[in-house]
C-alpha cells in the first residue's frame, strides 16, 4: 500500500518524528528499523510484523519486495526534516515484535542451543551477540533483566538484522529457566575450569556470556559448567561479541 506524502506535518508520520532523539523501543511493543538490509529481514522475519515504511522515490525501487503495510514514500528532504537529522540510507521502518513461540516450544527438539545474556547493557555488544546468534543458528535468546533491549535501532543495525531472526525471551532466573528446560548451561569467563576444545556440547545446551569487565556474577557460574578461552601474551579475554561468535561455532548443531 504506497502513500505519497509532502507535508511533514502529515500525521501518518507522527511515529517516525525525530527519531535522533528517542527510541521507540518498549512502547506498544514498537521498534525501528533502518537501512536496506535491515528491512527486508524485517519483511521475511519470522519473530517481528512490519507496521509502516517510510522511503523516498528514489530508494522505493531498491527494495526487493514491499510489506503487506502501508509504505509511505515521501521527498528525501520531508524525511530528513521528519525524523530529525538526515537518513543517508534512505529508509526506515516501524516494526513490532510478535515472536510466534515461547521459549519452552523453541526449545522443544531432541537439539537445542541458547545464548544466554547476563547484564549486556551495551547497544553495540548487544547488536554482535544477536547477528552471532543468527549467523550460527541458534534457537533462542535469553536476556536477564539488566541487559538492554535487543530492538534498540542502533542494536538492530549493528545485528545487521539478526535481532529480526533469532526471537529473545527476558528471565529473572536464569540459571532455574534454562536448566527447567531441560538444557545445561555453560559459563563463559577467563577463569573457566576447562577450555573451549576441551568440551563436548550437550545436544541440548546454553552458552551464558556476562558483561565485559564483570563478567558473570559468581553465584551464576557455580551452578554451571564454566569455559575458557586460552589467551596469548597475557590479554585477559576478547570482546563478549567477538568471544560468541568462537564458542557459538563451536556449539552449533
Amino acid at each position: 500500500m504506497l502513500f505519497e506524502i509532502t507535508d511533514p506535518h502529515d500525521p501518518r508520520l507522527e511515529l517516525y518524528r525525530d527519531v535522533k532523539d528517542r527510541d521507540l523501543t518498549g512502547r506498544q511493543g514498537l521498534f525501528m528499523a533502518e537501512g536496506k538490509v535491515v528491512l527486508e529481514r524485517l519483511f521475511t522475519s519470522p519473530v517481528a510484523e512490519t507496521v509502516s515504511v517510510l522511503t523516498t522515490p528514489e530508494r522505493l525501487g531498491g527494495l526487493a519486495s514491499l510489506p503487506d503495510a502501508p509504505v509511505y514514500v515521501v521527498p528525501q528532504g520531508v524525511m530528513d526534516q521528519v525524523a530529525g537529522f538526515p537518513i543517508h540510507r534512505g529508509y526506515l521502518a516501524l516494526g513490532r515484535y510478535a515472536p510466534k513461540q515461547s521459549l519452552a516450544e523453541r526449545v522443544s527438539g531432541a537439539t537445542a542451543r541458547v545464548l544466554a545474556l547476563h547484564g549486556i547493557a551495551n547497544t553495540d555488544n548487544m547488536g554482535g551477540l544477536m547477528r552471532n546468534a543468527a549467523a550460527f543458528g541458534v534457537d533462542a535468546v535469553l536476556l536477564d533483566t539488566t541487559c538492554c533491549d535487543p530492538l534498540y535501532r542502533k542494536a538492530i543495525r549493528v545485528s545487521v538484522g539478526g535481532a529480526l531472526e533469532v526471537p529473545h525471551y527476558r528471565t529473572d532466573d536464569m540459571v532455574g529457566t534454562l536448566t527447567g528446560l531441560g538444557l545445561t548451561p555453560y559459563a563463559l569467563s577467563p577463569s573457566g575450569a576447562v577450555t573451549l576444545e576441551e568440551v563436548t556440547p550437550a545436544p541440548r545446551s546454553a552458552v551464558l556470556f556476562g558483561a565485559e569487565g564483570p563478567g558473570l556474577p559468581a553465584a551464576l557460574m557455580a551452578a554451571c559448567q564454566t569455559v575458557r578461552i586460552d589467551m596469548h601474551g597475557g590479554f585477559d579475554s576478547l570482546n563478549v561479541a567477538t568471544t560468541s561468535g568462537i564458542v557459538l561455532y563451536r556449539f552449533r548443531v
